[in-house]
């Protein structure tokens, strides 16, 4: 096999997947700098998801029900208070009961903070509320943000293991034909590279990049952002334990090894089960901003800096291109900054090392320095990565 770096083609467009704007950030911390606490919680309202607000009068009292999954979130804005409701969950007479909200209590404790779940009759709620003056932004951005995507990752997991049922069915939207065959061609074509690249660092015995080859694919795959259900709960457990440094390094690898060999080997309508266009009241990634990401990459700037040192650029070439595609996971990026991640990726795949780490290095230390300009403000059509490199 060849010396070249993966394959990388960016997903569809997905018509449901809320994109940031951080201008409505700074101007609910404004507004509530100004004590104009309801203005504060709609521009937070505009920055997670400017579609919530369509239609509806802000100067009265406000009322959103929009689902995220199988979830039924409700947010209520008066004049005296904020409160968010989300019932997520049915007990049947078939669930262990007493094991499920055994479970329940614990994620009261951890990971949910300020939002509870409750048992609401024979339903299962999230539930918070509090006086209006106390709803700074990162409060309510991360209280809206618990409900979502904790719904979001137990309903699947209760499901399964405790026989409950959903409050209600998840709303999506079947992508078309044409874009099954696009999106499916594009997963096997990532099961592919996983195969071909751990055959390749096994004979090479090259063992420790079996943890950057598990890092690319998986993250590949969970950015699709019309990956739901159980395969993005899943990958989503296997990515924190890849990503967990207090775990074993060979005890995180392994894992994953397991969880992508059961994965290659589904068949298509198992696995295309789990991909559809959700509906979603806030993207699932944390909110970002061009301070974010700087702080964020001077984390990594020390080992690219080590890497460009010894000029390895093998290892620099697969260190920036799972911290790229991190980035792209974790954060709701900004349109223009995604878009510089995934022009580079597309790049530089199937080209040696020595030739992709300068492309990727000069991406990282833009996207580092906060030099990424917003390029829909230009009149030129080039695309951001053309324009960095001309």
């Amino acid at each position: 096999m060849e010396n070249v770096l993966p394959s990388y083609k960016r997903p569809i467009a997905s018509i449901d997947d809320p994109i940031n704007k951080v201008d409505h950030w700074n101007v609910a911390i404004d507004a509530f700098d100004e004590k104009d606490f309801k203005k504060s919680i709609i521009e937070v309202l505009n920055y997670m998801n400017p579609k919530l607000l369509e239609g509806k009068d802000t100067s009265k009292d406000l009322e959103i029900t929009q689902m995220q999954g199988s979830a039924e979130v409700h947010v209520m804005v008066t004049d005296k208070t904020f409160s968010v409701k989300a019932p997520f969950l049915k007990i049947t007479e078939q669930t262990n009961k007493i094991a499920l909200l055994r479970k329940v209590s614990e994620v009261n404790f951890t990971p949910l903070s300020l939002a509870q779940i409750k048992l609401e009759g024979n339903e299962l709620w999230f539930t918070y509320e509090m006086p209006i003056e106390l709803s700074q932004p990162h409060k309510v951005y991360d209280i809206l943000r618990n409900v979502c995507v904790y719904a979001d990752d137990y309903d699947d997991m209760f499901i399964e293991k405790y026989n409950a049922a959903f409050y209600k069915e998840p709303k999506y939207t079947p992508l078309t034909a044409s874009e099954k065959e696009e999106v499916w061609q594009q997963i096997t074509t990532i099961f592919e590279d996983y195969k071909n690249y751990t055959q390749f660092f096994k004979d090479k015995r090259w063992d420790d990049f079996q943890w950057d080859n598990l890092a690319i694919s998986m993250l590949k795959i969970s950015n699709m952002p019309y990956v739901h259900g159980k395969l993005r709960s899943d990958l989503i457990e296997y990515i924190s334990n890849l990503f967990n440094a207090d775990l074993d390094f060979n005890f995180r690898v392994d894992k994953c090894v397991n969880f992508m060999k059961k994965l290659t080997e589904k068949p298509r309508e198992e696995i295309m089960k789990n991909v559809y266009h959700g509906e979603q009241f806030i993207s699932l990634r944390w909110r970002s901003s061009t301070q974010i990401i700087t702080d964020r990459l001077k984390h990594n700037l020390e080992r690219v800096q080590s890497y460009e040192k010894e000029e390895s650029s093998f290892n620099l070439s697969y260190y920036l291109q799972f911290n790229l595609l991190k980035l792209i996971y974790d954060y709701n990026l900004e349109d223009h900054y995604k878009k510089a991640i995934e022009d580079v990726l597309e790049e530089v795949a199937g080209l040696s090392p020595t030739d992709a780490a300068p492309k990727l290095a000069k991406v990282f230390y833009a996207l580092q320095s906060g030099s990424i300009n917003n390029q829909n403000n230009q009149k030129e059509s080039k695309s951001f990565f053309s324009k960095l490199f001309s």
